[in-house]
């Protein structure tokens, strides 16, 4: 087994691989076909093919500071690593909002509608590349932390490659960034108002588990901070008995239990969604693992981080492979390597997060991102800041 510092370093090196192999834009026919179709000039709309390239190798396009990609990433890694959610959408922000690539698109929207609509399928595999690699890290780390349900896991997953291969199959090409933007925004805000409702108390009143298991661990973390010798992993979850229709695990000694067939149909719901938006989907898994499987945060982030991973390998193989979208891979590749030391941070600082602030950190991001893209994408202005 390797050490900590051996996988941080190989992995590492493995994104760093990723950068210098794909050092050149991925200018891919649909993506050369795009350029080709599209008025050259200096006006709006236009391609200026006498100015320096940006993102996608696209004359007058943005240029991003890679310093400034890396940076982002390392927050989108350690989000997504926190609370089994926001990567993808926090990936979106950064690629539509702080780099510009949003704008950048609604300029084509009439003159260049193929155009607008293959910059916004790369924004949402590009995305995707971020969230995937930060779910490949989290898994491992949380597994071996003892705070991933592998059967729960595994079953959203089953679920979520057919999902996540069917919507890019369909929707590729066909939607508009101001489309785009608009159900972003109503799904996130949708998820927070849910999850604001289960921190009252009727929505804790069937929580008792979560709870009782979210206090073990929380003492667990003071005896460990306080020079006590915890094997906390010994006391994560552990697999008592599976069935097709049921599972039972135990969490720090409290039992659960769950039925397979409820989360591969979950699985498959959740990644179609995911797909379309161009997100990894867990904004929509941690209010499924809180209130259907009922688990406390600390073991939602690693389970929703599992199907999280096949959700995006299937995607994005569909998007890059079956459907030609181009990646950028000059700062996807900068952007890979901050993830994975975003992801590398995050689950060994959670842990000293209380479960209360965990859902409140959700809550507020889902609020932010929800009203902004909601607001923007079907009134044409954000009502928060960056307006």
């Amino acid at each position: 087994m390797f050490s900590n510092k051996r996988n941080w370093v190989s992995l590492t090196l493995l994104a760093a691989t990723v950068l210098l192999v794909f050092s050149q834009p991925a200018l891919a026919d649909r993506l050369a076909d795009a350029i080709n179709a599209t008025p050259k000039g200096a006006g709006a709309g236009e391609i200026n093919p006498s100015a320096a390239p940006g993102f996608l190798g696209i004359p007058g396009a943005p240029s991003v500071n890679l310093v400034i990609g890396f940076l982002w990433a390392i927050w989108v890694g350690w989000i997504f690593s926190t609370v089994g959610a926001f990567g993808g959408i926090m990936a979106g922000v950064g690629h539509i909002t702080i780099f510009g690539f949003g704008n950048y698109a609604s300029g084509f929207k009439k003159q260049s509608p193929v155009l607008n609509k293959l910059v916004t399928d790369s924004i949402r595999v590009s995305n995707q590349w971020l969230v995937g690699t930060s779910a490949g890290m989290s898994s491992f780390n949380y597994y071996k932390m003892g705070r991933l349900v592998l059967p729960l896991g595994l079953s959203l997953a089953t679920g979520s490659i057919l999902g996540s291969y069917l919507i890019p199959w369909l929707t590729a090409g066909q939607i508009s960034l101001k489309a785009y933007i608009g159900y972003f925004g109503l799904f996130v805000l949708f998820l927070g108002c849910y999850l604001l409702y289960e921190t009252t108390p009727r929505g804790q009143a069937n929580k008792k588990q979560a709870k009782e298991a979210a206090r073990a661990f929380e003492a667990s973390i003071k005896e460990e901070r306080s020079g006590s010798s915890v094997d906390t992993s010994a006391l994560g979850v552990k697999i008592v008995s599976f069935a097709p229709t049921k599972c039972v695990f135990t969490f720090y000694g409290v039992e659960f239990s769950f039925n397979p067939l409820v989360p591969v149909c979950g699985g498959f719901v959740i990644a179609g969604l995911a797909s379309f938006l161009g997100v990894g989907g867990g904004f929509l898994l941690v209010p499924f693992l809180t209130s259907v499987a009922g688990l406390p945060m600390y073991l939602v982030a690693g389970t929703s981080a599992l199907a999280v991973l096949v959700g995006m390998t299937t995607s994005i193989f569909t998007y890059m492979v079956v459907k030609d979208t181009p990646v950028f891979w000059p700062l996807i590749g900068v952007e890979l390597i901050g993830v994975l030391v975003g992801s590398f941070i995050g689950p060994r600082t959670s842990k000293y997060i209380p479960e209360v602030w965990l859902k409140r950190l959700f809550i507020f991001l889902a609020f932010y991102v929800g009203i902004r893209y909601a607001s923007k994408g079907f009134l044409g202005m954000s009502l928060l800041p960056p307006f």
